[in-house]
């Protein structure tokens, strides 16, 4: 074990106080880490790298930390985890991501939606609606408390969301920004998209497993042949099994039966960007055989990376299926909150919302709670 790094000095008067500082996701979408001090220990609220490659994780993000807390297993969020298992730190998680973490790693397993003390504090976790074992984390902290979304979806069909308690600040997720285009219309575009190819055209759905792989399996069954690869049917049947899934998830289980098969219409693959995986190998034998873009179209639904666009440019096209809140699900959120100020995460420009109705005082630098 590698030992841990020496305190930074601009965290080194830290007071007795509670407080929180946006280290990387303001801004950008990029990788997410939040310090948060309690007034006793040093946490970071996940410890992303990317999505793209030009944004990794930052070592020195764990400098004079004493805890990291994890929300869901997807890059951006626990793509650094390697760094926090050298520095010995415990990792607080749930059961179902720490499959995700390399090996030894000091886990501190947290319920998918419950309270637990963790050094003096009550932490209270909810399902976020976006990922398989992912959670909101809310904090007893300060005079209002403070609640970290990490990614969470309201619409989905597969993933349970609970809905947390109180907060007078709040850390939410805002990767769609301003767009107010909710699931329905979403679904109407997809569809609309398929229906514009020759019926003889498959069509290949990149996705994380544990990810939005179900929710589009659950809405296109009955509009063609679905397949998933092994990858994403052992991720949906354990999604099945971990009680993380809403009640008409089970409808899936027929395709769950079934082994991958790569002549179906539609092909839902790992991974989301196609640049691994059972999708970047179909994606390669449809190049080297001339089909991509004519037998065969890869329809991206979320966060395109530049591997992914140069895919979609010979032979793919994109509509999003959302899989994060948009506009008013970010304003119902804060309302239930009764959150008094916000930091809009993961998204470009975050001023933008200083024009917006609906929305609470925005938080800028370190901020006490």
């Amino acid at each position: 074990m590698l030992d841990r790094p020496a305190p930074d000095p601009a965290v080194e008067a830290r007071g007795t106080a509670p407080w929180i500082e946006i280290l990387s996701g303001l801004g950008e979408k990029g990788p997410a880490c939040i310090r948060l001090w309690t007034g006793r220990q040093l946490w970071l609220l996940d410890v992303g790298f990317g999505p793209e490659p030009t944004s990794p994780f930052q070592p020195e993000w764990l400098e004079g930390a004493d805890a990291v807390f994890i929300t869901h297993d997807h890059i951006d969020h626990i793509g650094g985890a390697e760094h926090a298992i050298a520095a010995g730190l415990p990792i607080h998680i749930t059961a179902q991501t720490a499959r995700a973490l390399p090996g030894g790693a000091d886990l501190r397993l947290i319920p998918e939606r419950g309270q637990v003390m963790i050094d003096g504090i009550k932490v209270t976790t909810g399902r976020n609606g976006h990922a398989l074992g992912g959670v909101w984390l809310h904090f007893a902290l300060g005079d209002e408390a403070l609640f970290y979304s990490g990614d969470w979806s309201e619409e989905s069909e597969w993933f349970a969301l609970d809905m947390p308690p109180p907060a007078g600040t709040a850390l939410i997720d805002a990767s769609y920004h301003l767009d107010p285009v909710p699931q329905s219309a979403r679904k109407a575009a997809l569809d609309a998209a398929i229906e514009q190819l020759d019926p003889a055209v498959q069509v290949l759905l990149p996705v994380p497993p544990s990810g939005r792989a179900g929710e589009l399996a659950l809405h296109l069954m009955n509009r063609g042949r679905v397949t998933l690869d092994d990858t994403c049917r052992a991720a949906l049947l354990n999604g099945l099994q971990s009680g993380g899934v809403s009640p008409g998830a089970s409808q899936i289980v027929p395709l769950l039966e079934q082994p991958f098969d790569p002549s179906a219409r539609f092909l839902i693959c790992d991974t989301p960007n196609a640049d691994d995986g059972m999708a970047w190998q179909i994606v390669q034998a449809w190049r080297e055989s001339g089909a991509l873009g004519r037998s065969g179209a890869v329809l991206f639904t979320g966060h395109m990376t530049a591997h992914a666009r140069d895919v979609a440019a010979l032979g793919g096209f994109f509509t999003r299926w959302n899989v994060h809140p948009p506009l008013g699900d970010q304003q119902k959120m804060l309302a239930r909150l009764g959150a008094k100020r916000f930091a809009p995460l993961f998204c470009r420009a975050p001023e933008a919302y200083r024009g917006q109705t609906g929305f609470p005082a925005m938080l800028s630098g370190r901020t006490m709670l």
